[in-house]
């Protein structure tokens, strides 16, 4: 069974607020086998939300909206769903009696539009919510001959969440077709989304009960395997022969393969190192410490990650790094024999296994013709070899440095494998 979920409010239409919610329900939904269809965000408009509304009753089996069940003038969801469907409303006693002894308990005046409140679709069952004052609706209805299920869920994250798992889950169970969904998700670092689907695109197009997305992120794209079966183990078969077919086709490209949301490159670096006993230390010109703060950010990186220094001026390259005054001099701060002083100075300053050394123009001023803004020269050094390499990235200041540091951190990694 599919399901379409209806975000509700005008709020949720500007940059200040984002829907979370969908991404709770549709975790919970995947669990039981559900897929989401489509996601819609629908502003406080009576007639919008209850076009939505019917169209997705046209097209899904299972329909959730989320908000507005409030008592205010805008909260018009249960009136939108009565319109779609062309069923009355009717006022529940019992809702208004909790209603009127929640406000006593409170010792609050109940204003009568908070009456609303307690307005049930024909047919619906109530959906308590011992949280909050907008108490959920279950609906099972049949359209156009089909059977579907409606749901209104309240907006405040703290009721939606328990009021799903508390009392929909267990009636979803009830109704829905034994099912199961197997992920897999596979990260690539440094090859462009065209590439790669370029590649792979011949071999996950042959399974077609296996849904493939592609995800590009600034020198990373996610690939998502999906396959559901009334069966697990048929499920994860599929995917897990899909994802095979895969690592074998992009080979060391892949860095992370999991059945959950995959380790960020940062993670499998630090991984590598501890499993090898190595150490880490860098010296930043153009990336300004990203790189250092990526490898921080994971919780025991100190065990491997032993610091480094931002190296922006030439006299701390020399000071820090020991990066010859007469080599920047003859060469550029912003070349490839400088970021190879810059690693294996780096190296020997902390006595690091490993060092690696960033330089580059991230913009969007200080480029020239022989070295344009996005050149950037990457090394790392073990003490017996450095390897450099030289990359021309382009985008904006931020987009370059994190295109650097994604490039040292694939460097280091391959260094470990």
């Amino acid at each position: 069974m599919n399901c379409e979920i209806i975000a509700i409010g005008s709020e949720l239409l500007t940059p200040f607020r984002q829907d979370t919610n969908s991404l709770y329900i549709t975790e919970r939904l995947n669990e039981l086998g559900v897929t989401i269809a489509f996601k819609t965000i629908v502003g406080d408009r009576r007639k919008d939300l209850a076009n939505a509304i019917y169209v997705a009753m046209g097209r899904s089996d299972i329909v959730i909206t989320m908000g507005g069940l409030g008592p205010t003038e805008d909260d018009l969801t249960r009136e939108a769903w009565a319109d779609a469907l062309g069923i009355k409303l009717k006022r529940d006693g019992d809702l208004v009696g909790q209603l009127y002894a929640r406000a006593a308990q409170r010792r609050w005046q109940l204003t009568a539009n908070n009456l609303k409140q307690a307005d049930l679709l024909d047919g619906a069952q109530v959906l308590e919510n011992p949280r909050g004052t907008a108490s959920g609706q279950w609906l099972d209805t049949v359209v156009n001959g089909f059977r579907k299920l409606g749901v209104l869920l309240p907006g405040p994250p703290n009721e939606i969440k328990p009021m799903f798992d508390e009392q929909c889950i267990p009636r979803l169970r009830e109704v829905l077709p034994k099912r199961f969904i197997a992920t897999r998700t596979l990260k690539a670092a440094m090859i462009g989304e065209s590439a790669a689907d370029a590649r792979i695109a011949p071999i996950y197009s042959r399974f077609t009960d296996v849904e493939t997305t592609i995800l590009a992120h600034i020198g990373d794209i996610q690939l998502t395997l999906i396959c559901g079966k009334p069966i697990l183990e048929l499920a994860e078969a599929r995917v897990n022969e899909l994802a095979s077919l895969i690592e074998e086709e992009l080979d060391d490209v892949i860095y992370s393969s999991s059945s959950v949301k995959g380790e960020s490159l940062e993670q499998i670096v630090l991984y590598y190192l501890e499993m090898r006993g190595a150490t880490l230390s860098v010296a930043e010109s153009c990336t300004g410490g990203l790189l250092s703060q990526r490898l921080t950010s994971i919780s025991g990186s100190s065990r491997s990650f032993l610091g480094g220094a931002v190296v922006y001026s030439n006299e701390l390259k020399t000071e820090f790094a020991g990066v010859p005054e007469e080599l920047i001099e003859e060469h550029g701060a912003v070349s490839r024999e400088v970021a190879v002083s810059l690693a294996e100075g780096i190296r020997r300053r902390c006595h690091s296994t490993y060092g690696v050394g960033v330089t580059g123009i991230a913009g969007p001023g200080g480029g020239t013709e022989e070295k344009p803004v996005g050149l950037v020269y990457i090394a790392i050094s073990d003490g017996i070899q450095t390897d450099v390499v030289e990359k021309n990235f382009a985008g904006d200041r931020e987009r370059i440095r994190f295109y650097a540091s994604q490039q040292a951190l694939d460097m280091v990694r391959r260094k470990l494998m």
